[in-house]
């Protein structure tokens, strides 16, 4: 069985392969036969969030999983993340999750974005007045106490540029063990995975392969000529590279398929070697973000217009 891990700094494991439960369908079958197909394929890190509303299924197929033998719990990794409406309260958020995939305890519990929502906002484009002020300082000490409480085992970020990072440990008891990101060979993050580095901090990847698929990603890093050229030298998939060249880095990476030979594909980077002329290639590269927020930036005029200000500090 393919088990690859990472140690994070408070001593945890993180498999270095990740499969994302986001789905723009969200249905709850086809989610569920999706993991249960991953886990007998290796994958044992399976990331959701309350807005991806996958909790459910994620937590129906785990069960399932678990009870029919084919896991064992503490061979799962499941990572969770407070929406930005839940800041005030990030206990009752955690417990909230808990009932919802039906666990005693998740394994890592991220703050989804660093902005704060009025605490109705449970939709993932909101307006304009949608948007409060965000007390990082008590967010960060409610995410401690649910490590206290036992409810999760480790506690980090997602979407926190240079400068976020470093104004969290100026208040932070708990070092955050993860910083999931949007990162791939042509947003490779360099400054934030150095700052990181210094601290720490565990880089996360997600969309390692520019998010194809998603609303606002784009097949540009998989069809780029250098990521075919390497693929071809191989006898890989471009996507396999992608992945492969994250894992170079020393991060994780979040996958994001529920199509069996993709799924299979995606564990496949973990057989592929790449040479050091295969990442200077890839150094090469122009870098382009393609994230989210810039997504949204063109298709709302909610203040997620203004959400590249968390990344000007990473060029």
């Amino acid at each position: 069985m393919i088990n690859y891990q990472t140690t994070l700094n408070n001593g945890e494991t993180l498999p270095i392969i990740g499969m994302g439960t986001y789905s723009g369908e969200n249905d709850r079958e086809t989610t569920e036969t999706a993991i249960r197909t991953a886990i007998k394929m290796g994958y044992r890190h399976f990331d959701t969030a309350k807005i991806y509303g996958s909790e459910v299924a994620v937590g129906n197929a785990l069960r399932r999983a678990i009870h029919d033998g084919l896991v064992e719990r503490e061979d799962i990794h499941v990572t969770s993340k407070l929406w930005s409406s839940d800041h005030h309260d990030p206990v009752t958020a955690l417990q909230q999750t808990l009932q919802r995939l039906g666990m005693e305890y998740i394994d890592l519990y991220l703050v989804h974005w660093p902005v704060a929502l009025k605490p109705w906002v449970d939709y993932p484009i909101p307006a304009e007045e949608d948007f409060e002020e965000l007390d990082m300082e008590n967010t960060w000490s409610g995410m401690e106490k649910c490590l206290e409480m036992g409810l999760c085992r480790s506690i980090g970020v997602s979407n926190f540029s240079s400068t976020k990072i470093q104004h969290l440990l100026d208040f932070a008891c708990v070092t955050p063990v993860v910083n999931q990101v949007e990162m791939h060979p042509m947003w490779r993050q360099r400054k934030l995975r150095s700052i990181c580095r210094e601290y720490g901090i565990h880089v996360s990847a997600y969309s390692p392969l520019g998010g194809p698929g998603n609303a606002w990603g784009t097949t540009t890093v998989v069809d780029h000529p250098i990521i075919q050229s390497i693929a071809q030298k191989h006898d890989a998939t471009p996507a396999q590279v992608a992945l492969r060249w994250g894992l170079c880095q020393g991060s994780s990476v979040i996958v994001k398929s529920f199509n069996m030979r993709r799924m299979k594909e995606n564990m496949g980077a973990l057989h592929l070697k790449l040479d050091e002329w295969d990442l200077i290639d890839i150094n090469k590269m122009e870098e382009r973000k393609i994230m989210r927020g810039e997504w949204l930036s063109n298709h709302t005029t909610s203040p997620y217009r203004n959400i590249q200000e968390l990344w000007d500090d990473e060029i």
